[in-house]
């Protein structure tokens, strides 16, 4: 009787791995990197907006719907162009991996997923606002590199340069490459991945912020001739967990659609007005500085922000005052919209009315005491009090259009906001935080409360619901400033419930009817819950 053995018909059928896979996938992600490389290098030459990582961006940005935006924007905050980018990334990192897996046995696919991608960076490039045809070359040219070093890294792992007829019968997968040399090709592969580095690497210093620092740090801010009132004392409490009266550049919020921030020499800055003018003005940085000068305290807010949300900051500026500039070019009387240009061609639209209506609208260049912040403008931006950022606040401005508000739809009136957009009265529970465990006692409650350009004359708080009861409020500096407030409860053990509600200059109190912040503004009362021990 012979003796049987028993056989896993599984493994018996499992074939050895195709190291063309492994292979394949990482000449994938090689030649995406050069091509990556070289074209941040020629957009040094063309301009950042050239890049294909800016203008995919860009495009995922504006194509973005708005409950995305949202979400990001609450999720991640400033850092919401960062986790775009990695998003962006890993997507590209995935689809180049498997496209280079899968031209382990068929050549073309590696070519052909070139060219689509850079088909894809050339076409989101063109149709960005502030470019032109020619921003295309840094994506067809970085797709050319990408094929040049797909075909290298190919030959040096010893991969075949055609796929077979399809009437051959493909050849059982093998376990080792003919031709391989593990040696040659990781030194092909050091070489790709140090060309790739090198070029961008170039590509980003060129393109980098260097010349835009030293340009601000060269920057001299001339004295306002009207400086407006010194901060009164008394504006800030100083309670612990309010932020100061005026917000730090560093800590003040930052909103908008820029994935890498411009950097404008102000040597070579200009600023157009024209549409719908008398005559047309062309500024240069000294020229604007030139000009009478205003000092004046204004607080900004972000029409995204939730109720007891961060995004509002208050800060002093020194700019040149806009309807004065506006007058000077004779506007028509017709031209009821200002649109405003970003060097990056994202735009905004102001009504004229208001920005001429007497208010402290400035071409800024100061913030707190320095030039603009890179992140915050330099070398102009926009300040409009009473408006929400996206209809007044401009930053790195070198465009002004008089036109209607009929003829002209601003980028965040494209997608649906509001196209006039006053601040509404909003007010905030700073300390105690949410959730906060406290000591029986006295606790101060307190926070910040806005209304711009019509002032805040009162803030109460409601514990439980017990009633609404006043609270003390910081002495008032101007009507386009944040107001702080303190309420000191007695506070006493259990868990409780915190709600605040301001009151305006014109009488009106804060409406308690929660609403999200689109189309033109969130409302509600801030509300939360702490634990008393």
């Amino acid at each position: 009787m012979g003796t049987q053995v028993d056989v896993d018909p599984t493994r018996a059928e499992r074939a050895p791995s195709d190291p063309r896979r492994a292979a394949g996938a990482a000449i994938g992600v090689l030649a995406a990197a050069v091509a990556l490389g070289v074209a941040e290098l020629l957009a040094a030459v063309f301009g950042p907006g050239s890049s294909p990582i800016v203008a995919v961006g860009g495009a995922a940005v504006d194509a973005s719907p708005e409950w995305l935006k949202s979400f990001a924007i609450r999720t991640f905050g400033a850092q919401d162009k960062v986790a775009l980018l990695i998003g962006i990334g890993v997507v590209l990192i995935v689809v180049v991996s498997v496209l280079g897996a899968a031209s382990g046995r068929r050549p073309r696919l590696g070519v052909v997923g070139s060219v689509v991608l850079g088909a894809i960076g050339a076409a989101a490039a063109v149709t960005r606002p502030a470019n032109d045809l020619a921003d295309a070359i840094p994506s067809i040219a970085g797709a050319a590199a990408g094929v040049v070093a797909y075909r290298w890294l190919r030959g040096s792992a010893g991969l075949p340069e055609a796929t077979p007829p399809a009437s051959e019968p493909a050849p059982a997968p093998e376990p080792t490459i003919r031709g391989y040399d593990r040696r040659r090709f990781l030194r092909t592969g050091v070489a790709a991945a140090g060309i790739a580095a090198v070029s961008g690497g170039i590509g980003r210093l060129l393109t980098s912020r260097a010349n835009a620092a030293a340009s601000r740090a060269a920057a001299t801010i001339p004295e306002p001739g009207d400086t407006g009132s010194p901060i009164p004392a008394g504006a800030d409490l100083g309670v612990p967990g309010v932020g100061p009266f005026l917000t730090p550049n560093a800590d003040f919020y930052r909103v908008d659609t820029a994935l890498f921030v411009p950097a404008i020499d102000a040597s070579t800055w200009t600023l157009r007005v024209h549409g719908m003018v008398d005559r047309e003005i062309t500024l240069d940085f000294d020229q604007l500085l030139a000009r009478p000068m205003i000092e004046r305290d204004v607080t900004l807010a972000c029409v995204s922000n939730e109720v007891g949300g961060p995004y509002v900051g208050n800060a002093r500026w020194i700019g040149a005052p806009l309807a004065d500039l506006l007058r000077e070019a004779g506007v028509h009387a017709e031209a009821s919209q200002i649109v405003s240009r970003s060097a990056d061609g994202f735009t905004i639209g102001t009504p004229t009315a208001i920005a001429m209506d007497g208010r402290d609208a400035m071409l800024a260049v100061s913030m707190n005491g320095e030039p603009l912040p890179l992140e915050h403008g330099f070398p102009v931006r926009m300040v409009v009090p009473g408006l929400y950022g996206y209809v007044s606040a401009t930053k790195w401005l070198v465009d002004l259009e008089l036109t209607t508000l009929d003829a002209y739809d601003a980028y965040w009136i494209q997608r649906g906001w509001a196209k006039e957009a006053p601040i509404k009265t909003q007010s905030r529970i700073d300390t105690p935080s949410d959730g906060a465990r406290l000591t029986a006692g006295r606790v101060p409650v307190a926070g910040v409360a806005w209304a711009q350009h019509r002032g805040i004359e009162g803030v109460e708080v409601m514990v439980d619901d017990g009633g609404w009861r006043e609270a003390e409020l910081g002495v008032d500096d101007t009507i386009d400033t944040w107001r702080q407030w303190v309420y000191r409860w007695d506070a006493a053990p259990g868990s409780h419930t915190l709600a605040v509600r301001a009151t305006d200059g014109d009488g009106e109190t804060q409406t308690g009817g929660r609403v999200a912040p689109f189309p033109d503004g969130a409302t509600g009362h801030h509300t939360i819950v702490v634990d008393v021990g």
